[in-house]
């Protein structure tokens, strides 16, 4: 099994001086997850080698189980530190993408050809996909081969607009994501700040924001073995609580938990 993790080359946030990229945590708990589970693992960026690292997602507040995980793990930033570049890859080579957020792909991943491309080709041979955060914004100008885009009717998520309120950069960022998955036809729903949520609607799968990241990679896995979301429950097991999920296809099926965050946190 081959899934391609799919990061941003975008470093800054608009015409702040500030630095952006992904945000750690929405790498390191899907990376995980499918490491643990003996996936092959492909890392990719527009530009190839190490792609910046949002600041903030490496602050005391923003530390995870996860993100420390891979602060100590050599191997696992050595490979990150040498990203492949998205133009040298064909979506044959891979059974399912995720695409990691961070303010990063609202500038980059959004328009990038390779991308496109490449994201178009997977939903064309009915390969799952995954994006959590801002990363939805990948998928904003993916077309099938009637011309449509794929977005269209699809029951999604994404970073609210709340949620970019809250992190203060609504006017520095490029565009809603809320306001313009809808206007691509979307079906788009959320839950409050900094709450984990995640949609799967047939192959795509969808989370919020950071905290949705782990119960993301959950979704895709069960995507790619074909059976129904629900199944991934036993696979995280025990003192998973206070997720909302959502099944595009049952609205009373409970697909993935994932654990809601216990205090506040700074967003991608």
């Amino acid at each position: 099994m081959k899934i391609l993790m799919i990061l941003t080359s975008h470093a800054e946030l608009g015409d702040t001086g500030t630095k952006t990229g992904f945000w750690l945590e929405e790498f390191a708990a899907p990376y995980y997850v499918f490491k643990d589970a003996n996936v092959q693992i492909s890392l990719a960026s527009p530009r190839g080698g190490q792609p910046p690292i949002d600041p903030k997602s490496v602050a005391p507040q923003s530390r995870t189980k996860a993100t420390q995980r891979f602060t100590d793990d050599l191997e696992a930033n050595a490979r990150l530190a040498k990203t492949l570049k998205l133009k040298s890859l064909n979506a044959t080579n891979f059974d399912a993408v995720f695409c990691v957020g961070g303010h990063g792909p609202m500038w980059d991943l959004v328009d990038d050809p390779d991308s496109i491309a490449l994201l178009e080709a997977m939903f064309a041979a009915h390969k799952p996909v995954a994006a959590v955060c801002h990363a939805p914004a990948a998928l904003l100008q993916l077309k099938n081969a009637s011309g449509s885009f794929i977005l269209s009717d699809k029951k999604v998520t994404g970073f609210s607009n709340s949620e970019e309120l809250a992190a203060g950069l609504s006017d520095v960022v490029p565009f809603s994501l809320e306001d313009s998955l809808k206007q691509k036809g979307a079906t788009y729903t959320k839950v409050g700040n900094a709450q984990p949520y995640v949609i799967t609607d047939g192959m795509l799968v969808t989370g919020q924001n950071p905290a949705s990241s782990e119960a993301a990679a959950y979704a895709l896995l069960a995507a790619l073995k074909s059976k129904p979301a629900i199944k991934v429950i036993d696979l995280q097991a025990s003192a998973k609580s206070h997720a909302k999920i959502s099944e595009a296809s049952n609205p009373s099926a409970v697909p993935v938990i994932s654990e809601a965050p216990k205090k506040a946190r700074r967003f991608a």
